[in-house]
């Protein structure tokens, strides 16, 4: 097991300034970070700091808010840049979220070079975000769908996605980390099996962007699509990530002001990229907290990080073992899994499992995690899932067992009514 020490703990949460609160009289357990992360005293600051002092519309103006405004805003697209690993500003295109990246690819690279009869290959574990976008580009274009099996212990069957990418394969998209079972796939292998048919390769970031040291050049992909909100940022900033010259050649997604260079009556001419993909006015303000946020995890190091996440699960899957009628979904190896753990209880439906614990303080999930071919993998209709960033402490995954195990009584006590 990795060490931690790196990290300290007490003074991370200390700048939180939600986790002070407390639920049900209790004091706040967040374990839903796979949904969404708290935010950090700075990136809180920089929000307000922008709207008391920086407050313009970016690029166009000449006045000193305005110039300010777009140094700042332009000064993240370089920070997302190095964080990932890449080697140019210009690639990255800012959105509203995952979903949206994704679905720009789909349209302005999915359009232009997916043709009927043509194979796109997912696999199982997609959220909903990286598989409904390629369904509507496949009914648009008369392409099919392959999807990759997931094993029995929460792996990619490799070899049988191997046989699935073939001469018509135009596409592989895939997680890099499940959302349900945490696993983290080996993406530069599945990448190299793209390039030896000349298919492209989108990676869906969403859960490793915050918890992993990335290099979107190691990984060999083409493009690569993560959220802000996910990783101590405010919402409504996603990512994208594409390998340099294909943006270039791309169709615009959206159409409207800043995207554009010269509008005739009936014809334009776009923009230099990224611009060509940031139609109209962006989330400045929340791009620059983002830019905070990024700041953040920078200093804190993703090695300490990964290290305290990888800790947190392997106690997390030592402890809940002990709560009777418990089964934990996902590889049981923590280093081939993100720092979540989805489990289901044998006497109690999701849902309710979720709604007693929060009697206790604990935010977890209960449903499908947008991934409902996941869930008919597993023969489940949905899991709870608890999952940690860099705030969380053992201790709070001992409460949240406490709570699993008041769970237990209440149903085998066949008292349905029963809280804490």
């Amino acid at each position: 097991m990795t060490t931690a020490t790196a990290l300290d703990i007490s003074a991370i949460r200390a700048g939180f300034p939600i986790l002070g609160e407390t639920v049900n009289g209790r004091p706040l357990v967040y374990l839903d970070n796979a949904a969404t992360t708290q935010k950090p005293r700075e990136v809180i600051d920089a929000l307000v700091r922008y709207y008391e002092t920086t407050n313009a519309n970016i690029h166009r103006g000449i006045h000193a808010l305005a110039v300010r405004a777009t140094a700042q805003y332009e000064g993240v697209r370089a920070k997302a840049a190095a964080y990932i690993g890449a080697p140019r500003p210009d690639d990255i295109v800012f959105t509203r979220n995952a979903t949206e990246s994704i679905n720009l690819v789909a349209r302005a690279w999915g359009d232009q070079h997916i043709h009927a009869g043509d194979e796109i290959v997912l696999t199982q574990m997609e959220h909903h975000s990286n598989i409904v976008p390629w369904q509507l580009l496949a009914r648009r274009k008369g392409a099919h769908l392959r999807y990759a099996t997931v094993t029995d212990d929460g792996y990619l069957d490799l070899d049988q996605l191997r046989s699935l990418i073939g001469p018509r394969t135009k596409l592989v998209a895939v997680v890099h980390a499940s959302n349900v079972l945490g696993t983290i796939n080996p993406v530069a292998e599945i990448a190299a099996m793209a390039r030896t048919v000349g298919a492209a390769v989108l990676v869906d970031g969403a859960q490793s962007a915050p918890h992993l040291p990335l290099n979107v050049t190691d990984l060999g992909c083409d493009f690569f699509a993560f959220s802000s909100h996910k990783m101590l940022g405010p919402t409504g900033v996603g990512v994208l990530w594409a390998r340099p010259g294909l943006l270039d050649a791309m169709d615009p997604f959206l159409g409207g002001g800043e995207m554009i260079s010269i509008v005739k009556p009936d014809s334009s001419t776009w923009a230099d990229v990224p611009h060509k993909f940031e139609a109209g006015t962006p989330n400045i303000a929340d791009v620059i907290a983002f830019g905070a946020a990024l700041d953040y995890l920078t200093n804190l190091g993703m090695d300490a990080v990964r290290a305290h996440e990888m800790n947190l699960t392997a106690y997390a899957l030592d402890r809940l073992q002990t709560v009777p009628g418990l089964k934990f979904h996902g590889p049981a190896n923590v280093a081939h899994r993100s720092g979540l753990v989805s489990f289901e209880l044998d006497s109690a439906h999701p849902h309710d499992v979720s709604t007693i614990v929060d009697a206790y303080g604990v935010a977890i999930r209960a449903g499908h995690h947008c991934a409902q071919l996941l869930m008919r993998r597993l023969g489940v209709p949905a899991t709870n899932r608890a999952s940690f960033s860099i705030y969380n402490t053992p201790g709070e995954i001992d409460v949240l067992v406490e709570a699993l195990n008041h769970v237990v009584e209440v149903f085998s006590d066949g008292d349905r009514g029963t809280t804490v």
